[in-house]
Order: C-alpha cells, then sequence, then structure tokens
C-alpha cells in the first residue's frame, strides 16, 4: 500500500492482559477508534508500543493482526530500532513479510554512532528493502542528530521519504523545507509543538495523546490544514496539559492510563515498567478528568464536506 506521509499517526500502544500475554481484543478495539476518527497511518512497536519488551514473535503478530483488521484502509507502520545493522535489516524483513507498508527506521541504539555510521546504516537497510522509510530524528532522547548534511546523504535512496522531527526544534522545519523543498515529508514527533510545526509546514503528525482522544488530534490537524488557525488554537489549549503527559519518562504510563479514562484501553505494562500509583497517578488522573470534564465540542467535518458538495 502506497504510504503519502501526511495526516495524524498514531504511535500505537501495545495492550497486555493481566497475565502479560498481547492482548489483542483490547488492542483491536483502540485502532478501530482511530479509524472512526480519520487517521491516515498506525505505527507499530515504538516507544509508546513498549517495542524494547516485546519478542520477535510479538511483533509480528501485531504487525498481521493490525494489518489484517484494518484491510488496507490506512498503511501500517513498523517501527525498527535495533543495535546491530544486520538486525535492522532482518527487521524490515520481517515487517514487510508480515504485511507492513512502511517503516520508521531509528539510528543504532546503545551505540552512539558519529554521522558517517549513522548515515551508512541507514542506507544499508533502505537499500535492503522496498518498503518505504521515515527516519526517526530524535537527538533528545537517542542522542543522534539526523543533520541536514546528513538528510543530503541520505536523499539518493528513493525510499527514504519522510522524517519524524523530534528535535524539539520547530525551526528545523523551515530548514528542511528551504534545503529539500517537498524531498521528504515532515512529520512532527512531539505533541506538545504539533500545532506549530504544522502551522511551520509539517505535512503530518506522528502522535501520542491520539491513543486516547483520537478525534481531537485530528481535528486539530484538519483545523490548521483548512487554515482555521483560531479554532486549532482553542482546542490546542484545552489539550495542552494533556499533551504534556507525552513529554515525560513514563509517558506509556500516562497514555495508558488515559486510555482507560476514555474507555479505549487498558493500564497494563511490561516489566520494568509499572502502573502508576500514590500520588503520581493521582496527579495524572486529576489532568486527564479536568480534560473530560472540559471536552470541547468538535467541528463535523464529514458534514460540513457534505454541505459542500450540495
Amino acid at each position: 500500500m502506497n504510504v503519502q506521509w501526511k495526516g495524524v499517526f498514531p504511535a500505537v500502544t501495545t495492550k497486555f492482559t493481566e497475565n502479560d500475554r498481547l492482548d489483542i481484543p483490547a488492542f483491536l478495539s483502540n485502532i478501530e477508534a482511530q479509524l472512526n476518527a480519520g487517521v491516515e497511518g498506525i505505527i507499530l512497536g515504538g516507544t509508546l508500543g513498549e517495542a524494547s519488551t516485546l519478542t520477535d514473535e510479538e511483533k509480528a503478530t501485531l504487525v498481521k493482526e493490525t494489518v489484517a483488521f484494518v484491510g488496507g484502509k490506512v498503511p501500517v507502520i513498523m517501527n525498527v530500532a535495533e543495535q546491530s545493522t544486520a538486525k535492522a535489516i532482518q527487521a524490515a524483513e520481517e515487517a514487510r513479510k508480515n504485511g507492513a507498508s512502511g517503516l520508521m527506521l531509528l539510528p543504532p541504539m546503545r551505540y552512539k554512532a558519529d554521522d558517517r555510521e549513522t548515515v551508512a546504516y541507514f542506507k544499508a537497510v533502505a537499500q535492503s528493502t522496498p518498503l518505504p522509510i521515515m527516519i526517526y530524528n530524535n537527538p533528545v532522547d537517542y542522542r543522534i542528530l539526523v543533520t541536514l548534511d546528513m538528510f543530503e546523504e541520505l536523499a539518493s535512496e528513493e525510499n527514504i521519504q519522510a522524517v519524524k522531527e523530534s528535535t524539539r526544534d520547530v525551526g528545523n522545519i523551515t530548514k528542511m523545507k528551504n534545503r529539500f523543498g517537498d524531498r521528504f515529508k515532515i512529520l512532527s514527533g512531539v505533541d506538545t509543538i504539533a500545532l506549530e510545526s504544522l502551522v511551520l509546514g509539517a505535512d503530518g503528525w506522528v502522535a501520542g495523546l491520539v491513543c486516547a482522544f483520537p478525534a481531537e488530534t485530528v481535528a486539530i490537524y484538519n483545523l490548521v490544514k483548512a487554515g482555521r488557525l483560531d479554532e486549532a488554537v482553542k482546542i490546542n489549549r484545552w489539550f495542552y496539559p494533556l499533551l504534556e503527559l507525552d513529554v515525560h519518562p513514563k509517558l506509556v504510563q500516562n497514555i495508558k492510563l488515559a486510555e482507560v479514562c476514555t474507555n479505549l484501553g487498558t493500564e497494563a505494562v511490561r516489566l520494568p515498567r509499572l502502573p502508576l500509583e500514590g500520588a503520581e497517578r493521582e496527579q495524572v488522573l486529576a489532568i486527564i478528568h479536568e480534560a473530560l470534564e472540559n471536552r470541547p465540542a468538535l467541528p463535523d467535518f464529514k458534514k460540513e464536506k457534505e454541505l459542500i458538495s450540495l
């Protein structure tokens, strides 16, 4: 399936049962809510998906189940975050065989590769697969910055098509557009600056709180792209305390708790993570409950399109 690299792409959580097995019914229930809200793709096995705790077999199961469930409505993107080039190439091939439409590719894990090594790593994976690739540029969490000069070297690989922009420097969007035009699609990867990133020209949003609030996330994207910034800003201001839960070491626990409160998930996490408790849990719950009590009315985009077509 062709990947357009635009719109909202949820980085979905992985659901577990109480005995630490994959909870596929709960997982697919959330995927259904994402599709109903109008997302343009699904990303599996990211940080929110607790990828570092998943077995290869579990990753394969998630890809197969998601691909079958979405039935070609949106592309399914598998995250690749590995320590060696060989393992990354293997993971990319497994994702392709299991039906993924594209890859989100992180730099090498653990070892802090220099620029030359990082470019060689990305190129080796790209040359090993026909799948389109989105480079994940997140030097804050993963210590490696993919610079504009490095993207210049990567531009020769046609299937490296996009970047998840998580440098926290919104000016990087303008720099990328000025240097490369539309060669690389840009998707904002930080919830708290996604609106600003979209205004500056980002093509999409790899979102976190979308897992619990899909309709609101898609509404902000649609409003910005329609030039209705006042409406987008109003929803974003309501959303912001929730979005801050994504830029936190316990983002997985935070967002899973939000999913429980919106009936879109379970709170179970995989060790070494533990569910929130005590004052920490109450603080997060207070933010979620405050948001739910003041949930904004959203535009009915489907109805608006129908009226325009009359």
